[in-house]
């Protein structure tokens, strides 16, 4: 049956479904599951989808989960995604439904991405035939190691897909208000693992050694400079050493240190040009202070690209739909392997408002509390950029 307004629809199916949904998010958030393990998340998905009369597809880069709605006529693919797992994070918030997994908690919110898009698809289940084209949800394990997307997309998520929408909650945007950035939005993350080797020998006695712990803090400092003295100004680049390990005691030169650290970047080149400067230093100061050293360096993930082409039109679905324009947010330089899909097809990343009233929380902190109302929230936004791409 066409719904002759769907924009009502829209706001009156997703009123009825929200304390259905706000239980299954209090659920999931009781029972956090770390990448790759989302068993039991999975399975609570592939069981709403074939309540709504969606076949689920388990299984799916490990422990993903696809579905398709078919629209009434022909037309476009559109991907819509939410990541599924969680952190290993010991909450702290005492709520009544705070995590019984001990060690790991949602405590970035990707219980309330879940729940939202089972809000969308029961919601577009329903608009199905106004739709010219497809959807796909893509229920994503693994965001937060950054290694979901890629599994999920080997095994064939990604085909045939036209166009992406993702979305993620931002606690530091109050409950009702939506967000976008033009262009890159999201850095690429790589990660590196460096090990020097030196001699060993006694602190009294520097000299018959080579002491790998001095080597390895010059190197510290000379990383600083891949920032400062090799990118263009212009191109946003983080260097961070998170890992600085080496040693037993106080009286012993050890044998090796370890460094581990992160690569942030928004821009291409930046990307290259960081990679290419870190190497270099690491091999010639090793060389230079007599240390024998080894480097893996791994990317993770790319930067994430807003597309204009899905970009404006989603802003103004979202502004019509609410009556308010968006916040034009700065990039971020945290990473989001949603990007795997924006690589593959124009995409777009919404940003939901879920800041508590007289609470100032933050994402990956053991408090957080996000406003659970952002869900049905979300469920509108995203079924109305689905209703108008698919026009």
């Amino acid at each position: 049956m066409i719904v002759n307004d769907p924009e009502s629809r829209i706001r009156e199916h997703a009123a009825v479904l929200e304390r259905r949904l706000i239980e299954i998010r209090r659920d999931l958030h009781a029972y956090p599951e770390l990448g790759f393990e989302e068993v039991r998340t999975a399975g609570i998905v592939a069981a709403e989808l074939e309540r709504m009369g969606i076949a689920p597809r388990t299984g799916v880069g490990g422990t993903g989960v696809l579905g398709v709605i078919d629209g009434g006529r022909p037309g476009p693919t559109l991907a819509i995604r939410a990541d599924m797992d969680a952190l290993p994070i010991l909450e702290e918030t005492g709520l009544p439904f705070a995590s019984r997994n001990e060690g790991k908690m949602h405590a970035c919110g990707h219980d309330i991405h879940t729940t939202t898009l089972l809000g969308a698809a029961e919601v577009l289940k329903g608009l199905a035939p106004n739709l010219a084209g497809r959807i796909l949800l893509v229920f994503q394990p693994a965001e937060e190691i950054l290694g979901g997307a890629k599994a999920m997309i080997a095994d064939g998520a990604a085909e045939g897909i036209d166009m992406a929408i993702g979305f993620h909650n931002h606690p530091e945007m109050a409950v009702g208000t939506f967000g976008y950035v033009r262009g890159y939005s999201l850095s690429a993350a790589d990660k590196f693992d460096i090990v020097l080797r030196g001699k060993s020998g006694h602190a009294a006695h520097p000299d018959a050694a080579v002491d790998p712990i001095i080597g390895a803090a010059h190197i510290v400092t000379q990383l600083q400079t891949v920032v400062s003295r090799e990118q263009n100004p212009i191109h946003s680049c983080v260097v961070t050493v998170g890992m600085f390990q080496g040693g037993t005691t106080h009286n012993i030169i050890p044998e090796r240190v370890t460094l581990k650290g992160t690569v942030r970047t928004l821009h291409p080149k930046a990307r290259e040009t960081a990679e290419r400067a870190i190497r270099r230093l690491v091999e010639t100061s090793a060389a230079a202070m007599r240390m024998e050293a080894s480097i893996e360096y791994t990317r993770l993930c790319g930067a994430l690209y807003n597309d204009d082409r899905i970009l404006e039109p989603a802003i103004a679905s979202v502004a019509a739909h609410f009556g308010a324009e968006l916040e034009n947010s700065d990039p971020s330089m945290g990473a989001e392997d949603f990007s795997e899909f924006a690589a593959r097809a124009p995409a777009f990343h919404l940003r939901v408002g879920s800041g508590a009233e007289g609470r100032e929380d933050r994402l990956h902190n053991a408090f957080y509390q996000p406003d659970e109302r952002c869900i049905a929230l979300g469920v509108q936004a995203l079924s109305r950029i689905a209703v108008d791409l698919l026009k």
